[in-house]
């Protein structure tokens, strides 16, 4: 990424103009950078690099070399040069185009040193990029910048049935980028609600793009995770041939940094199985590198803390944790030497629970969540939209009849009436149809024997 290097403090003394930046459909991508400088690399550094993919892959081509360190071949030249003087590297051959097509292998020399680099770290793969660069892209492409108004929200959110006030209520906590509390009683979609959330941030938040790995305090952290971050389709080098992306690439015409990713904005959720280890660096004790905390995965897009109340860790550890970077937007991360660097805390952190919110954390806590939103049992209008949707959804017949029969024999007796009862009985009663091998139409004795094996605990 092409960037004066400025130092992390006044990179994050600058984030809050950052963060008021109203971005476009995509954040300006990271171009290729034209040497080691720009790269942010040192030559003894590459070399390693070099020298751990040779003795792990084998003879390379240059052009390979290059691909698979992500770098332009005009940046990787230079430590081949160094190399092959140092006698650590030979030539094996190679077409009359250049130096990219020249096989590269390692020489007795050249192995010992490899060794000797893989012992320090055994990461083989893409270049990383410099931490500066990292966080500023991140700030660059915060959940802030994201256009959000009632029309372009409501697509997500077509599959619920929601009432007016509170889908108003939602907008505004969307667009801050800040932090949400999602509380109410158990059934009423407080999950599916973050989860909508996360698909318009998904979908028409925009791509971002994420490295593959950045360097920090001299050690090397892995970004990129594919069971998290979806690559965008229709990115420039995908809509080209590999002929012609290749030489983009080589020439440095135009390219984008290949360290990067282009991605849709990253959903990360989690559940009771969030514990603080997973909230710091992991550290490959063999392979001496680290990989990013989820939340730090979870930049430029949504975290969803689901079922709050319920984790591992107890609610006043977790938010104490938090404390900080809900408050500034920032966090920071130990290396196992000790030290500490600072990182973006830049998504829209959601808490779901069906507790009370005051049973969990305090006021001091509560005051760093920016938007507080209730999701209470459904009115009978609203239950009974729901109730038609999954009527629809699953091709059975309107019977207004069965929805009296709830309210007459549950509902008006003090069981409140949840959103997700309506999907739950009436997939019950597409079940005993299909066992008692009659066709599937809705009637009050239906609903009736529905309800006694599913509310039975309740009447």
């Amino acid at each position: 990424m092409t960037m004066q290097r400025n130092s992390l403090s006044s990179i994050t003394s600058s984030r809050h103009s950052l963060m008021d930046w109203e971005g476009t459909d995509m954040p300006e991508a990271p171009s290729a950078p034209e040497n080691l400088k720009e790269a942010g690399l040192t030559l003894s550094f590459l070399n390693e690099q070099v020298l751990r993919s040779l003795l792990v892959r084998g003879t390379m081509l240059g052009i390979d070399l290059a691909k698979l360190l992500c770098l332009p071949f005009k940046v990787i030249e230079e430590a081949l040069r160094f190399l092959k003087d140092e006698k650590c590297i030979e030539v094996m051959g190679g077409d009359l185009i250049g130096h990219v097509s020249y096989k590269f292998a390692l020489t007795d020399l050249g192995r010992t040193r490899a060794r000797d680099a893989l012992k320090t770290c055994s990461y083989v793969g893409p270049c990383p990029v410099p931490l500066e660069d990292y966080v500023e892209q991140a700030y660059r492409q915060c959940v802030t910048g994201i256009h959000c108004v009632p029309d372009t929200l409501r697509s997500s959110f077509s599959n619920l049935v929601l009432p007016e006030e509170l889908f108003m209520a939602l907008g505004p906590a969307i667009v801050s980028g800040k932090s949400m509390f999602l509380y109410g009683p158990p059934g009423n979609g407080k999950t599916s609600i973050a989860r909508c959330i996360g698909d318009f941030m998904n979908g028409a938040g925009g791509d971002i793009f994420v490295p593959y790995c950045f360097q920090a305090d001299g050690s090397i952290v892995t970004m990129y995770d594919p069971t998290i971050h979806q690559p965008s389709n229709g990115t420039e080098n995908e809509r080209l041939d590999d002929n012609e992306a290749t030489i983009r690439r080589l020439l440095n015409t135009h390219s984008i940094d290949a360290r990067w990713v282009r991605i849709r904005r990253p959903v990360v959720v989690t559940g009771g199985e969030l514990n603080l280890e997973m909230l710091d660096l992991r550290y490959n004790v063999e392979a001496n590198f680290y990989q990013a905390p989820l939340h730090v995965k979870a930049n430029g897009g949504v975290f969803l803390v689901d079922d709050f109340g319920r984790q591992l860790v107890s609610p006043k550890e977790l938010l104490n944790r938090w404390i900080l970077p809900l408050e500034e937007r920032r966090d920071f991360l130990t290396v196992a030497s000790g030290k500490k660097f600072e990182v973006p805390f830049e998504q829209l952190i959601i808490f779901s629970t069906n507790l009370d919110p005051k049973d969990l954390v305090d006021d001091a806590f509560l005051r760093r969540i920016r938007h507080k939103v209730g999701i209470e049992a459904p009115s009978r209008e609203v239950y009974t939209r729901i109730f038609d949707a999954n009527i629809k959804r699953l091709g059975m017949n309107a019977c207004p009849e069965a929805i009296d029969f709830l309210y007459e024999r549950y509902y008006n007796r003090g069981r409140n009436p949840r959103a997700s009862d309506c999907r739950d009985l009436l997939e019950i009663v597409q079940a005993i149809c299909r066992f008692r091998k009659q066709p599937v139409k809705l009637t009050p004795a239906l609903m009736a024997d529905a309800a006694t094996t599913f509310i039975c605990e309740f009447s």
